[in-house]
């Protein structure tokens, strides 16, 4: 790479770790950018899936305030998380590149769906289950295999995977968003970590890519604690949706 193309990797890891956790969607930030140097999309995919995993650990560590007290639910959705993204990684290796990516539209549209009517959705899910004496702590029975099925997502291709987990986490979890989001950062960086350890041993991997991706990823994960934690919960829901709506956009026109 040019140095302006090294250049223009190191902000798009920037911008992908800032945005990945406010909302998550960073690799529609940096995919297309090393798609457009001329990386083969599953080497692009790879390399980025590698360079976002510092971001993540910075995400996570900026929000570290709001993972308090969380612990089980930590354990529990991180074990759905680990098993789809070891499932997801694999797929991307051993299947046709549009086998999957072709449902991601589908997926997203959910889970803006998902966010846009969570406040109403997640009064009534409450209701239903003090009516019912039962308020299970972590989402109930249906949220576990809900994680397990993103993170196969998130460990194939991984785009708007923080969409689909605010969604899920805000209609079945009663908690509020901030922590929410803490926990879709730690959730994320399960994904990203379980699929890069594996492509590192059996894919090709571009490391200079790999490596711009990452210092920016670090400095944009920072960046983005300081940005998200004072977001209003309306207003991060609105930047998850516009969010979610340009990454359906950008993945129809491909």
């Amino acid at each position: 790479m040019t140095w302006v193309e090294q250049l223009v990797v190191f902000g798009a890891g920037i911008a992908a770790g800032c945005i990945n956790t406010i909302v998550g969607s960073g690799t529609l930030i940096t995919f297309p950018v090393l798609l457009a140097l001329g990386y083969p999309p599953v080497t692009a995919n790879v390399s980025n899936t590698i360079g976002l995993v510092p971001g993540g650990v910075s995400g996570v560590l900026g929000y570290r305030r709001e993972l308090a007290g969380q612990r089980a639910r930590l354990l529990r959705l991180g074990s759905a998380t680990l098993l789809g993204a070891a499932a997801g990684a694999i797929l991307l290796l051993t299947l046709p590149p549009g086998a999957f990516k072709a449902i991601v539209p589908v997926l997203i549209i959910a889970a803006l769906v998902l966010v846009v009517v969570q406040p109403r959705l997640s009064r009534w899910v409450k209701r239903r289950r003090e009516q019912d004496g039962d308020a299970p702590e972590h989402g109930g029975p249906l949220l576990w295999p809900s994680v397990l099925g993103t993170g196969v997502y998130g460990g194939y291709f991984g785009a708007a995977q923080g969409v689909l987990l605010m969604g899920l986490l805000g209609v079945f979890v009663h908690e509020d968003i901030q922590r929410l989001n803490a926990v879709k950062n730690y959730l994320a960086l399960l994904a990203n970590t379980v699929s890069a350890l594996i492509f590192v041993f059996v894919a090709e991997v571009s490391w200079q890519a790999a490596g711009l991706i990452a210092v920016g990823s670090i400095i944009g994960g920072q960046l983005g604690a300081t940005v998200g934690r004072r977001l209003p919960p309306t207003i991060l829901r609105g930047v998850i949706v516009v969010v979610g709506t340009i990454a359906v956009v950008r993945l129809l026109m491909d």
